[in-house]
């Protein structure tokens, strides 16, 4: 079994490497280090990411500064890491996911009723208030909602043509354990120190993504998705198309949660978008071409479309998707 300096390590080289030079050099420093590897495993399993504890590092006061030279500070503050990591959970809400959810959610004939579980404060689900730039080979390519939008979400686009409308949503939901409302200070200082240090963008997109999620609040239901899922879903207007999405959300369920989940969702014969990493449903990264891009599949109803960037840097389309 891996142990909690393997699963450092493996994280640094995957989710890390060339995306936080920081958070790469400090999940290599904590791998190798005995002392704070015995303090992290006293940390429920859950509790144990890289990025929780390091979040709470940072609201602990521990310098963003290379490993050796901020251990100390590690140790000298690891009560308080202990006590946010526990009051706390990894809760990036993700804007720029958007950008990659598009491609897809622009397929899809109106009205929409769009339900996002793991939403934590739903600024996933306001896509079509958003402006976008798609990247691709003939050039840039650009979209925005009628009166422009505060929040432009920018990515890679590969292998599909750059969508030209945005969705018709008429209702929107969100499900999560613990949502965050963005109208408090705190959820929202919390929801920044989520993202990595380097990423002073996404902060950005956050902030201005925050402020139309605040003017307009989705309905948030605080609830385990496997018992209120359904409860929710009847709750979308009968004339829209149900479609239910999320993103990296259940690689943090167990695989028989995961498994009632699918079935519930296909049950509900709502269009289902996942954008998971390709551990977490080996139902369709067994589908994936031998060698893929790194990145999160992103599918539809089970079948991948593409591999997408964890926080929405690129898209690139598999096979005719």
């Amino acid at each position: 079994m891996a142990t909690t300096g393997d699963k450092y390590r493996v994280w640094a080289d995957v989710e890390a490497r060339g995306v936080s030079d920081l958070y790469f050099d400090w999940a290599i420093g904590v791998a190798a280090d005995e002392d704070l590897l015995e303090l992290v495993d006293e940390l429920p399993a859950v509790k144990r990411q890289p990025n929780l504890v390091f979040a709470s590092a940072r609201v602990a006061g521990v310098p963003l500064l290379p490993y050796r030279q901020a251990r100390a500070e590690f140790i000298a503050r690891w009560g308080t890491i202990r006590e946010v990591a526990l009051g706390h959970a990894t809760r990036t809400n993700e804007a720029r996911r958007c950008a990659v959810l598009l491609p897809e959610f622009a397929n899809i004939a109106g009205p929409i009723a769009l339900l996002e579980v793991g939403a934590s404060a739903g600024l996933c689900l306001y896509p079509d208030r958003y402006a976008y730039r798609f990247v691709t080979d003939s050039g840039t390519h650009q979209l925005q909602p009628v009166g422009g939008s505060s929040v432009v979400l920018e990515t890679v686009l590969r292998g599909r043509a750059a969508p030209t409308r945005l969705p018709e949503i008429v209702w929107r939901a969100g499900i999560d354990l613990n949502p965050l409302d963005v109208r408090e200070p705190a959820s929202l200082e919390w929801l920044e120190t989520l993202i990595w240090p380097e990423h002073d963008e996404r902060r950005r997109d956050l902030r201005a993504a925050a402020s139309v999620v605040a003017a307009e609040p989705p309905l948030l239901v605080a609830g385990d998705l496997n018992e209120v899922f359904e409860d929710v879903a009847t709750l979308a207007p009968a004339d829209a198309t149900l479609v239910v999405f999320h993103s990296s959300v259940l690689v943090y369920l167990t695989p028989d949660a995961r498994a009632s989940f699918i079935r519930t969702v296909r049950a509900s014969r709502a269009v289902w978008i996942s954008n998971e990493g390709k551990s977490v449903l080996p139902e369709i990264t067994q589908q994936l071409p031998s060698v893929t891009d790194n990145g999160t599949v992103l599918a539809v109803d089970g079948a991948p479309v593409a591999i997408v960037g964890p926080h929405g840097q690129y898209f690139s389309a598999l096979g005719s998707s």
